[in-house]
This record gives structure tokens, C-alpha cells and sequence, in this order.
């Protein structure tokens, strides 16, 4: 039996829209970029803070034990690591949707559809980010005055939007009112 018309494989992809529209809603990315290096440099502390006390307490444990406890300094690389992916993971997969400096200056992430942050998807943001920050550094911040969106090269790369939060934005929405 040949069939000519087209075959059904079982898989439907079904394409989301974009969910924010800066030309309809531009109260959502009014602001964003130099809040979000703002929020960028207070995450930056909230994760040095637990790692400068882990160094201290390596670096006291190896007097304590005679220099046999500083071999513990191999482990904080990826102590490093694993403790950054955590803090990204957890705190994008909160409900608010955002790192505790977002939180601080009224931003969330969303994904491109409109659909909060989950764990894997704050871990590999934040990957993208080092990552594109290594290479492209400061072409990263360039890419998001060429865009509506503001958004950044490894949010593109992830699928994710930064926008001020409901609070913030009904804020502006209220105070740009009707003319």
C-alpha cells in the first residue's frame, strides 16, 4: 500500500507567541538594564559572602591541623561552582521568579512565553551567562540596546526575558496613565 499523503510521526510542536510586547506593554522593560547590572552586583555579594567564610574556616582548619586541612582549598573551586548553580537554580525557580537583587530593584525572569522560571532553567541562565561574559565581555550589555525586549545575548540563548515585576509595573502603567 503506498500512501501519498503526508505521515504522522506522534509529535505535535506547537509554537508559543511571544508574551511580552514592549510596543503594548512597554512598562514591563522600562528601566530593566541598569537595574538588572544593580541586581547583578548585590547577587554577586550574596554569593561571595558564604564563600569568604568557607575560606576562612579552611584556612583555620589548616592551622588547627597543621597545614593537612588546607588541602581542602582544592575543593573550593567547585564548591564555587556548585554553590553559584544552587543560588541561581533556587532563586529563579522560586515563585518570585527572580535572584534576591532582582528582588531588590523589582525584577523577574520569565521565560519568552510568559511562564515563570524552574530550577535546570536559572542554572543554565546562569551558565550562559558566565559563559558569555568570558567571551564577549562587554559586548554582552551591548546586545541589549539593539533589541524592544532589552534582552541580554544569554537570555536570547536560554529563551528568557527580564521585565520589571507586577508591582513595579503597574506602578509606571499607573503613573504614565492616560493623557
Amino acid at each position: 500500500m503506498s500512501d501519498s499523503g503526508p505521515k504522522r510521526t506522534g509529535l505535535s510542536v506547537e509554537v508559543k507567541a511571544h508574551a511580552y510586547d514592549p510596543a503594548v506593554q512597554p512598562e514591563l522593560f522600562e528601566g530593566v538594564p541598569a537595574r538588572r547590572v544593580v541586581a547583578f552586583l548585590i547577587d554577586v555579594v550574596v554569593i561571595a559572602v558564604p564563600l569568604i567564610f568557607v575560606a576562612i574556616f579552611i584556612f583555620m582548619f589548616g592551622l588547627v591541623t597543621l597545614g593537612l586541612g588546607w588541602f581542602l582549598f582544592f575543593l573550593y573551586g567547585p564548591i564555587t561552582v556548585i554553590w553559584a548553580l544552587v543560588y541561581y537554580g533556587l532563586t529563579f525557580g522560586s515563585p518570585a521568579s527572580a535572584t534576591i537583587g532582582m528582588r531588590m530593584v523589582d525584577l523577574e525572569m520569565r521565560t519568552w512565553y510568559g511562564e515563570p522560571c524552574y530550577f535546570v532553567l536559572g542554572a543554565v541562565h546562569a551558565i550562559a551567562f558566565w559563559l558569555t561574559l568570558s567571551f564577549l565581555t562587554p559586548f554582552v550589555l551591548l546586545v541589549a540596546l539593539f533589541n524592544d525586549r532589552r534582552r541580554l545575548l544569554h537570555d536570547m540563548l536560554v529563551g528568557t526575558v527580564v521585565i520589571n515585576n507586577a508591582t513595579r509595573a503597574n506602578t509606571l502603567r499607573n503613573a504614565s496613565g492616560p493623557v
